[in-house]
């Protein structure tokens, strides 16, 4: 059986471990090879041929009829060899049965190897469960890589290999060692982390238990208040109670104090408005007259004050009109000043221009 490849195994080591990789360099090798790879042949038709004969009649026409006819002989060699099982007889019987069992199966085997060709086809044909013909097969497939890994190899080849497999075993020692360290460290970190982890709960335990705690105590304390606000409350209601009667009793008193009162002083009362009707109509009167002098009075005061606000609006208008046109009268003046100014200027200017053309040309 060939050995899987791995990472950083050498070429030469592969070859040594894969024999599928060497190629025989001996009669005798390949003679062993042949043998080996017939017999795993031979055990695989084996395997077979049960699931053959069990539906003949099914695999008859791929077959043929000289290879169906010997796997009928050899189904009925079979059942006689069960039959002389189960009831024991002659031993010498016994033996020429398993004898002539032998030389059929040979003789089928014999025709398989024949013809490959029906072999392969009837591998994929014929489904076959597992058995422990399987375990045979496998490890006389095992056994043959193995012989030819020991045929094949040189002995500079064996002597590699057997350094490579220290090597590895060392490797897997230091791996192994490695591992160690790493699961005692792994420990500790776990052993830490639930030492902490308790910690942590118990924290959480205390926490939750204060938390209860100052829960009932608030409850306590809550229910205290209520008690006392309700007594509180119940106190205040009678003290109100009995201030409303006092000043029920007292609004009654004032009342009956109040009606009195108006029943002595309605009497004077009318008294006073019948005296003093006749004087207030006569003021009344006297005032109204006054009233009507101050409104003529009113009145001609106003148009008077009409007309003089009318004739200050008019002074005032001439007067901003006066302001206007002498600012008008400035501005004009101030231009005709400045043009006879600059006509000035210029003329005195072209004056001495002249003379001083003059005294040049008297020069030349």
């Amino acid at each position: 059986m060939a050995i899987p490849r791995k990472a950083g195994i050498p070429l030469s080591v592969m070859k040594v471990l894969d024999p599928r990789q060497l190629k025989p360099d001996s009669t005798e090798s390949e003679r062993i090879q042949t043998v080996l790879d017939e017999t795993i042949v031979k055990l695989e038709i084996t395997r077979l041929i049960p699931r053959i004969t069990a539906s003949l009649d099914r695999y008859a026409r791929m077959l043929g009829p000289e290879i169906t006819s010997s796997l009928l002989e050899l189904q009925k060699l079979s059942m006689e060899i069960q039959q002389l099982i189960t009831s024991p007889g002659d031993a010498k019987t016994m033996r020429a049965a398993e004898k002539c069992l032998k030389s059929s199966l040979r003789n089928i085997l014999r025709l398989f190897l024949a013809n490959p060709l029906l072999y392969h086809g009837l591998k994929f044909e014929v489904r076959v469960k597992e058995s422990p013909a399987d375990v045979l097969i496998k490890a006389f497939m095992e056994f043959r890589d193995f012989t030819l890994e020991r045929l094949l190899t040189t002995p500079d080849e064996e002597r590699e290999m057997i350094q490579f497999m220290k090597d590895i075993s060392l490797q897997v020692e230091k791996n192994t060692e490695i591992i160690s360290a790493l699961q005692r460290e792994l420990e500790g970190v776990i052993q830490t982390r639930d030492e902490e982890v308790s910690k942590k709960d118990k924290t959480i335990e205390n926490l939750k238990t204060a938390m209860e705690d100052l829960a009932k105590n608030c409850k306590a304390e809550i229910r205290l208040i209520m008690k006392e606000g309700e007594k509180q409350k119940k106190e205040d209601e009678e003290a109100s109670q009995e201030k409303c009667a006092r000043l029920k009793e007292d609004i009654q008193r004032l009342g009956t104090q109040f009606n009195a009162l108006v029943l002595e002083h309605r009497a004077s009362e009318l008294f006073l408005r019948k005296t003093t009707y006749d004087e207030l109509q006569t003021a009344y009167n006297e005032e109204k007259e006054q009233l009507s002098v101050l409104m003529e009075k009113h009145a001609m005061l106003l148009q008077e004050y009409t007309l003089i606000e009318e004739e200050r609006r008019i002074l005032k208008e001439k007067e901003e009109e006066a302001a206007r046109e002498e600012a008008r009268r400035n501005k004009a003046a101030t231009c005709i000043q400045a043009f006879w100014k600059g006509y000035l200027v210029r003329s005195i200017y072209k004056s001495v221009l002249k003379k001083g053309k003059g005294k040049g040309k008297g020069k030349k």
